[in-house]
């Protein structure tokens, strides 16, 4: 007998911080982690991508673990499931890959325990396991996301950026965003947070309201936490330089690194990708959109006359 397929649970990638909005601004890519979910007595991950097979393959998985700790948190206990998970996130470079998997959790939660989840319930949750609602977020609405978090409520707002795409520098190597956290420093002064916060609040407004030159240079201003993760990622100055001549208009590590991640205006977004990948052959450059559908489920039912229909 062939497997029932009940669901499929997509979540977008994300890059957060984008400078000077440290732990507070990110903003969901065209890069997805899929898991489609089916009927069956025991748990069992089945990774569909080869950068997957190093995860456990039972409801130890951290996509399960999510699940069944979200579940429970509404007095509900997760049933058993096959879930057939792919993603095209690099792990380890700064591209949501962990805040993704628990939003897919989450996803899965809701649908199995018919939890009624909101939009606004889901930031909430996954910021709590994040820690703060930029990947998670951006993960859950979509678009440009702006949020505080705190143990009670997060609050978040979601914007969308119609003029603009992302060139994302992806280098062979890993960096744990441990030991990118480990590298800043325990306070700053009360003048200095001053400064990186007015920073922050005028590249945002420079964002939201088209004026692309003064939000990037506000992105390269940045004192949260770049000054002292560029000794980590050595590359992103050469990067800053040739993208910023290729059209670019700011470039920013993202999240904890090492990805760098480059904005333009969509007609110099192939530029700036062809101009990355010459001087960085051995490093990945790839043009990404911004998603504004964040995490999406997709309901399957099977028909009498076995015909399988799909709904969101």
């Amino acid at each position: 007998m062939s497997e029932e397929k009940m669901y499929s649970i997509r979540v977008p990638a994300s890059t957060a911080n984008l400078g000077p909005g440290f732990d507070s601004i990110g903003l969901a890519l065209s890069l997805y982690l899929t898991v489609d979910v089916y009927k069956s007595d025991k748990w069992e991950v089945i990774p569909v991508s080869k950068e997957l097979e190093v995860f456990p393959r039972d409801e130890s998985h951290y996509i399960c673990k999510i699940a069944k700790k979200t579940a429970s948190l509404y007095g509900k206990e997760m049933s058993p499931c096959k879930l057939y998970v792919t993603s095209d996130i690099p792990l380890t470079r700064g591209l949501g890959s962990s805040a993704s998997a628990i939003v897919a959790g989450i996803e899965l939660a809701n649908v199995m325990c018919d939890l009624g989840l909101s939009q606004e319930e889901k930031v909430h949750l996954s910021s709590l396991e994040e820690g703060h609602p930029d990947n998670a977020g951006a993960s859950v609405k979509g678009g440009l996301v702006v949020g505080e978090h705190n143990e009670r409520e997060t609050n978040l707002l979601s914007f969308k950026l119609p003029s603009i795409e992302i060139v994302a520098l992806i280098p062979n190597y890993e960096l744990y965003t441990e030991d990118s956290r480990n590298v800043l420093p325990s306070v700053l002064s009360y003048s200095e947070s001053v400064k990186a916060s007015a920073i922050a609040n005028t590249f945002l407004a420079a964002l939201l309201s088209g004026n692309w030159e003064l939000a990037g240079k506000m992105m390269s201003e940045d004192r949260f936490h770049q000054p002292y993760r560029k000794k980590l990622v050595p590359h992103i100055e050469d990067t800053e330089e040739i993208a910023k001549q290729a059209g670019a208009f700011g470039v920013a590590l993202s999240g904890a690194g090492p990805t760098v991640v480059c904005f333009s205006e969509k007609k110099h977004t192939e530029n700036v990708r062809k101009a990355l990948s010459e001087v960085f052959p051995e490093y990945e450059s790839i043009k990404l959109e911004i998603d504004y559908d964040g995490s999406t489920v997709t309901a399957y039912s099977v028909e009498s006359n076995g015909e399988i229909i799909q709904s969101k």
